[in-house]
């Protein structure tokens, strides 16, 4: 899978990729993040990618050219299966979308800046627009860097363990039970019992029983369906 990232900041998103699983999985060659300084395909001397916005609105706005150009020259190259802008009110990202954009191949991410982009990118040139939250960042470099990660851990050969990805909070719309590791006895606290009884079933049984215990309790929302 590959993955181009569009941003004015492109020195905030090496790092998150230069570590951990995500540069694992590309030293493996299964997964690919490439990084484009939207200031390459500017204007002039100072290599401009914005402007003032039309109207009475403070800030500045990412302008139509330098964006088209950029991601013209990267269709020239390869199909992608979508072209997604990081905004506040794009669609909420969540496990079921991650899921959904590992199966594609390729995709394009375009971080907005300032105030924004200009609106006729939206409507001509985007074709999926994500929000991790109801909040709103200096830029969507982090949250590019969130969606990433999220996806890329889903890859076959990602993880070291692969059935570990099957487990997580939100895979079957429910919070992840509570884990433990050793000791199994510290200060007193234990481990249930129930995890050390080797039981498979058992263990399975109370494992989705805490499951559903602790989503009613800290995420009821997401029991509504």
């Amino acid at each position: 899978m590959r993955i181009d990232i569009i941003t004015v900041q492109p020195n905030l998103l090496s790092g998150p990729f230069s570590h951990s699983i995500i540069k694992r999985a590309q030293d493996k060659g299964l997964f690919e993040v490439h990084l484009h300084d939207l200031r390459e395909y500017g204007k002039g001397k100072h290599k401009q990618v914005d402007d003032y916005a039309f109207g009475m609105d403070a800030g500045m706005v990412m302008q139509i050219e330098p964006i088209e150009k950029c991601i013209d020259v990267l269709k020239v190259e390869r199909d992608y299966d979508e072209v997604i802008y990081m905004t506040p009110d794009g669609i909420q990202f969540d496990q079921p979308l991650a899921n959904r954009l590992s199966l594609y191949k390729n995709l394009i991410i375009l971080c907005g800046h300032y105030k924004g982009i200009d609106e006729r990118i939206r409507e001509h040139i985007i074709t999926m627009e994500i929000s991790i939250g109801d909040f709103v960042l200096s830029g969507g470099e982090l949250a590019a860097a969130v969606v990433v990660d999220a996806i890329g851990r889903l890859l076959p050969g990602v993880l070291s363990n692969e059935t570990s990805a099957l487990f997580d909070s939100f895979q079957d719309g429910l919070l992840a039970p509570p884990v433990y590791t050793r000791p199994s006895d510290y200060k007193g606290w234990k481990v249930p019992e129930i995890l050390l009884s080797g039981n498979g079933a058992a263990i399975k049984d109370w494992q989705e029983a805490k499951a559903l215990e602790r989503t009613k309790e800290r995420r009821p929302d997401l029991l509504k369906d």
